[in-house]
């Protein structure tokens, strides 16, 4: 039953990210050059639902994020918290780099290609999927290895 519940809203997840981000986001950039506030909101909810995906359907008996407690060893618990704070750092500190504005579409001014650009084309989805698998590390599931 979890299992089929956790395929559907991954598919309904996906397809709800494929809409915003080829019909929403797409128009917004061709008719205004930019995103306006409600197609950014709508990114940052599907981001939102996909960095927390995995961890929701861990099983309810595992302990929470917060707890000092996690089913791994100390190494890999090491390197799932050093996956979720690198992946949190560089998502956020890249996004202030670009400029707020700029990092949720709502100014658009020329191709950037300096800085941590110069390396992947969006950094920020590069620091929230090291922090989804560092989640993945820390509490493996066949769930969250699987997202």
């Amino acid at each position: 039953m979890v299992l089929t519940v956790y395929l559907i809203s991954a598919l309904l997840l996906l397809v709800a990210a494929f809409v915003i981000f080829r019909i929403f986001v797409r128009r917004d950039y061709r008719q205004k050059g930019r995103l306006t506030w409600f197609s950014s909101f709508l990114e940052f909810l599907i981001w939102g639902l996909y960095l927390s995906f995995p961890y929701i359907y861990n099983p309810p008996e595992w302990v929470r994020f917060w707890s000092d407690h996690v089913p791994v060893s100390t190494l890999l618990r090491i390197i799932g918290l050093l996956c979720i704070i690198s992946g949190l750092a560089l998502a956020f500190i890249t996004m202030f780099w670009f400029g707020l504005r700029r990092a949720f579409g709502l100014e658009v001014n020329e191709l950037i290609q300096a800085g941590p650009y110069r390396v992947t084309r969006n950094p920020q989805i590069v620091g929230v999927s090291l922090l989804v698998l560092g989640s993945a590390v820390l509490w493996p599931s066949w769930y969250a290895i699987g997202w």
